[in-house]
């Protein structure tokens, strides 16, 4: 080794090589983030012209539906193909039987009425099914005697995801982590004729806690109180359990999975499209979200560096796209730079 570096023979291969200018280093990228890559969750609220800030997650807010449409709009003209919406529904609407999650006419159907309206086929609408929008004890299904039951919360399941391709969603996203959901809804969905309507599940959904500030965002924390969902959820500790999960997911009918949180969970992501390569995405969550921005905001981290870098982080694991609330700043800097 000595006479090598004496001679200058040593090193012959030199990896910097690739790394001296930005032609090259963009020459030899393995993962290409794109606006293609970027669903944009939203949160809509009553009223009109409102906006209502979201403390937990900075520079997030509520919208009213005329003030969704045209935050719709914005993501149209960016390219993000498509916009996940979710309701923070009026406290007197949630109910122990959550109701008010098949009503035709509840805040959600209205919310992608006025979008499919207003922008048509130019984006994709993904609506969440799943009851803690709507119930008056925080849990994803209906609650008896202290238990979350499965079977009858598929009923439910079955007639959000009903009403909520009549309205015109285009993407019917289980995230309530029941068993047989996403068979159950693909049979209800074929036999109301919305054969066409695609499921994207939840697959592998991790009873985490990086999900606070999404419940302050619809409002369901103050409803599950001391309450967890670990009887549904999965446990964080398991990796091969989530590969069941989606197998069964794929075999009953989804179209794409998700994995969620995102992360922490880029082991799974890069298992799941390993071992299935089906449509993989991963949720980019609140508490994600608000780590970040927070960290930005004391002067500790660049936001933009660490978005982007994030998001990469989703590509080079093998995700699809990427559920996140920076979508549309990532999409203005995609386009800048």
């Amino acid at each position: 080794m000595a006479d090598l570096f004496s001679r200058g023979e040593y090193p012959q291969t030199r990896l910097r090589r690739s790394r001296q200018h930005d032609w090259s280093r963009r020459m030899v990228r393995e993962n290409c983030l794109s606006v293609d890559d970027l669903i944009w969750p939203l949160f809509v609220c009553e009223g009109d012209n409102s906006r209502e800030k979201i403390p937990s997650m900075p520079g997030v807010e509520r919208l009213s539906i005329d003030l969704l449409v045209e935050a719709v709009g914005e993501a149209v003209a960016l390219g993000i193909p498509a916009v996940a919406l979710f309701p923070a529904t009026d406290s007197k609407l949630k109910t122990e039987e959550c109701l008010e999650a098949v009503n035709p006419e509840n805040l959600i159907c209205r919310a992608v009425h006025a979008v499919k309206v207003a922008h048509g086929d130019k984006i994709g609408v993904i609506c969440d099914v799943a009851l803690d929008p709507y119930s008056s004890h925080g849990q994803d299904g209906l609650v008896r005697d202290g238990q979350v039951v499965n079977d009858e919360t598929l009923e439910m399941l079955c007639r959000q995801a009903t009403v909520q391709a009549e309205a015109g969603c285009d993407v019917i996203a289980p995230s309530d982590m029941m068993d047989g959901r996403v068979g159950k809804i693909r049979q209800a969905l074929d036999e109301a004729n919305f054969q066409n309507v695609q499921i994207m599940a939840y697959a592998a959904k991790y009873a985490s806690a990086f999900y606070g500030p999404f419940r302050d965002a619809v409002g369901s924390s103050k409803n599950l109180g001391g309450g967890d969902k670990r009887t549904y959820q999965m446990n964080p500790a398991n990796a091969a359990e989530a590969l069941r999960e989606v197998a069964l997911d794929i075999a009953e009918g989804a179209d794409s999975v998700m994995v969620k949180p995102g992360m922490p969970y880029l082991d799974i992501v890069r298992q799941v499209k390993e071992t299935f390569a089906v449509p993989t995405f991963a949720y980019q969550v609140s508490g994600e979200y608000a780590m970040l921005c927070a960290a930005a905001e004391q002067g500790w981290l660049d936001r933009n560096a660490v978005m982007l870098e994030s998001l990469t982080a989703f590509k080079r694991a093998g995700a699809d796209g990427v559920l996140t609330y920076f979508a549309l700043d990532a999409a203005k800097w995609l386009r800048e730079t």
